[in-house]
């Protein structure tokens, strides 16, 4: 049997890699799970999302000046995708990419 987890925490994990643009201008990436924003560093990490349901994932850059290089994905409840790769736009506007990382 196995013992309860103290409230707050879940077993399910994703993977993310956050690959670094070629012009940043001093952006730092900023992970958002279910609207609520998380700080975040360049490379490869996990994060907690909620056991049940499909989890909407995702990743910004941010300035001081301005917020650029969105993209969003959900994360299905059944497991299928647990592993995924952000890449920034090759200029530091526009949208980003958030996809299945194979």
């Amino acid at each position: 049997m196995e013992a309860p987890l103290p409230s707050g925490t879940t077993r399910r994990r994703v993977e993310l890699r956050l690959v670094r643009p070629f012009l940043t201008w001093f952006a730092r990436p900023t992970v958002t799970i279910d609207g609520v924003g998380h700080p975040a560093q360049w490379g490869d990490g996990t994060w907690a999302v909620p056991d049940a349901g499909g989890t909407v994932i995702g990743v910004y850059l941010y300035n001081r000046l301005w917020r650029f290089g969105a993209a969003t994905v959900v994360v299905p409840a059944d497991g299928a995708a647990d592993a995924f790769e952000y890449r920034g736009g090759l200029l530091p506007v526009g949208p980003g990419r958030l996809r299945v990382r194979r």
